[in-house]
Order: C-alpha cells, then sequence, then structure tokens
C-alpha cells in the first residue's frame, strides 16, 4: 500500500503569507485614516454644539463674543472628549476645537477644527477650516 501525505507544500505557504502581506499594506493605512476621521468627528460635535451660544450673543448684542464666558458656555478644558482637549470661542466667535497630543491618530494630535462664523442679514454661515487636513474632516466641513 501507498502512504499519502496530506497538507500544504512551503511554496503553498509562502504564498499565502505574501498575499496576506500584500493585504495588509493596503488595509492598515485606509484603516489609520478611517480612525482619524472617526476622531475629527468628534471635535466637529463638539464645535458644532457652541454655534447657538455664539449666534444668540450676536443676535442679542450686534457683536461677537470675545471668548467662552462672554458666550455663556462652559471653559474650554470642559468642553472636552475623548480624542478631544478643549473647545475655546475667540475673537470674532471663531470656534476652535484642540486636538489632543495623546491618544490621536499621528496625523491629527494638536491640530486645531475651527468654525468661523459670518453674518448675512438675518442668517448666519460658518465657514471651516483648521490645521487639520481636509481628507479628514466631516463631508460638510470640506470646502
Amino acid at each position: 500500500m501507498k502512504a499519502t501525505q496530506k497538507g500544504f507544500t512551503l511554496i503553498e505557504l509562502m504564498i499565502v503569507i505574501a498575499i496576506i502581506g500584500i493585504l495588509a499594506v493596503i488595509a492598515l493605512p485606509a484603516y489609520q485614516d478611517y480612525t482619524a476621521r472617526a476622531q475629527v468627528s468628534e471635535a466637529f460635535s463638539l464645535a458644532e454644539g457652541q454655534k447657538a451660544a455664539v449666534t444668540e450673543f450676536f443676535a442679542d448684542r450686534g457683536e461677537w463674543p470675545d471668548d467662552n464666558a462672554d458666550a455663556g458656555v462652559a471653559a474650554p478644558t470642559d468642553i472636552n472628549g475623548r480624542y478631544v482637549e478643549q473647545v475655546t470661542i475667540g475673537g470674532e466667535g471663531v470656534i476652535t476645537a484642540t486636538m489632543r497630543e495623546t491618544d490621536t491618530n499621528a496625523d491629527i494630535r494638536g491640530r486645531t477644527l475651527t468654525l468661523t462664523p459670518t453674518q448675512q442679514g438675518g442668517s448666519f454661515t460658518w465657514a471651516c477650516n483648521g490645521t487639520i487636513d481636509a481628507k479628514f474632516r466631516p463631508a460638510s466641513c470640506r470646502e
């Protein structure tokens, strides 16, 4: 009787490992971009939460608030999240969300997302900018 061997040859195993390596090289950067976009969406959400206070201040007084206290919101460091260090309202009503230096994607560490108001007649428009690359910002924040 003839004994038959079952299993994979070394060449077959090397081909499978090479394919897995190629897939990992392609998938890893895409995954890192995805996580950075998710982290920036937290900053956008926290900054958007301050828009009502800024526009209400302008509607009441005819000028933009200079800081968080003027706008009647919490201190900058009290408005934070897992990836966001602080949200600051600055001169001219500009809302700035600053990303944390730790526990965030390397491409967005310490960078900022800004929402700048413009009053036109009875309505307000918001320009979204900052030092965060446009590819990481939410779709509504890419100009």
